[in-house]
């Protein structure tokens, strides 16, 4: 957590850098602390993933695909 004076508060650039990166500023005269500067935090809105079963659907169909078999069948070819 950051710490500051009431006289350090016209420097507001650092102050805004430090917010910006999410750090906390307690606000000091004489040692003691007066207040707190915390940064808002903007509200999160929930990622849509996509539709994976329905898009191996619409390529592959209804077949069922046995990677393992297929893996191993393969590597044995191989070597």
């Amino acid at each position: 957590m950051q710490s500051i004076t009431l006289r350090q508060l016209r420097d507001t650039k650092r102050i805004k850098s430090w917010l910006r990166a999410g750090e906390h500023i307690e606000v000091r005269e004489r040692g003691e602390v007066l207040g707190d500067l915390v940064p808002r935090t903007p509200p999160q809105t929930p990622v849509e993933w996509p539709d994976f079963e329905a898009r191996a659907k619409a390529i592959f169909g209804d077949r069922v695909l046995n990677i393992v078999d297929d893996l191993i069948e393969d590597r044995n070819s191989r070597y």
